[in-house]
């Protein structure tokens, strides 16, 4: 099968690029903006009985990535859907949703909606297959975001081709209280085994909730006669089969909380959630 190289969308919606050197000859360094609201959402009014507009502070993450890649290293490229991902750990983390929290988050390629992450939680444990140089590439861009990172920021290997972890990682794993995930999947057989490695964490030392995003991606086929999205197709195929045997609750939530980063939130994107529930003796 060739290798095909595929490019992010997200390069020609907006430009994000930088005039910074990268660390490595083909590579490109972007800056990402966002708002960062302070404190929660909630109305605020001053000693005149008046409301209090507090401004949001407009940031950027700097990214160091490829800007095309083959399918196998896609994770060194930026995706949409780290974005919404993004949004959401904002929402959440206003709301004090992951205050106290360890996360911990699967196929982080760059490391983008980890930093984000690390606004907010205890602890956050970034991780990804150790491949391409993805790895010293998080770090890197860990280093590039240091005054944004205010948990505890951690990066391990972990492939979801092999659930047979060793102690470090599955020390890590028991005290993860949230997974997270964004664009994971892009054949079925990744997809298969994304699915087996997320049934083995939510059921160890449960309860854990994951929220995974991913973008629908379209293809023409003769069998159908039409646009299908096959790997979405398989990873609700294999949801399906995976949570009859699990104590999970399993919900598509709505995409319409605020939208914080600069990127097209296209209907294609998808978010779920799944929580797996104590076993009570």
């Amino acid at each position: 099968m060739p290798e095909y190289t595929v490019t992010s969308e997200i390069y020609g919606e907006y430009d994000y690029k930088t005039g910074m050197k990268p660390s490595r000859e083909g590579n490109v360094i972007s800056e990402f903006p966002f708002l960062l609201p302070k404190g929660n959402d909630k109305a605020q009014f001053d000693e005149d009985s008046d409301l209090d507009i507090e401004r949001p502070q407009r940031n950027v993450i700097k990214i160091e990535h490829s800007s095309k890649t083959n399918i196998s290293l896609v994770g060194l490229q930026v995706w949409r859907g780290a974005f919404l991902l993004g949004d959401l750990l904002i929402h959440l983390g206003l709301n004090g949703g992951l205050s106290g929290k360890t996360v911990l988050e699967l196929g982080a390629g760059t490391g983008l909606t980890s930093f984000v992450a690390a606004i907010y939680a205890k602890k956050v444990v970034c991780t990804d297959i150790d491949l391409g140089g993805i790895l010293e590439l998080i770090k890197l861009n860990a280093k590039y975001n240091s005054k944004l990172i205010k948990s505890q920021f951690k990066v391990m290997p972990l492939d979801f081709t092999s659930t047979d972890w060793n102690v470090s990682l599955l020390d890590e794993i028991k005290r993860t209280d949230v997974i997270i995930a964004s664009d994971v999947i892009y054949d079925d057989d990744v997809t298969a085994a994304f699915i087996s490695t997320i049934q083995k964490i939510l059921n160890t030392n449960p309860p854990k909730t994951i929220y995974i995003v991913l973008e629908k991606r379209y293809v023409f086929t003769i069998e159908h006669m039409d646009s299908v999205a096959p790997c979405y197709e398989t990873f609700l195929a294999l949801l399906d089969k995976v949570k009859i045997h699990s104590n999970w609750i399993v919900e598509q939530l709505p995409t319409d909380f605020p939208k914080y980063f600069t990127y097209d939130r296209v209907k294609d994107l998808v978010l779920w959630k799944i929580t797996s529930k104590e076993i009570s003796c």
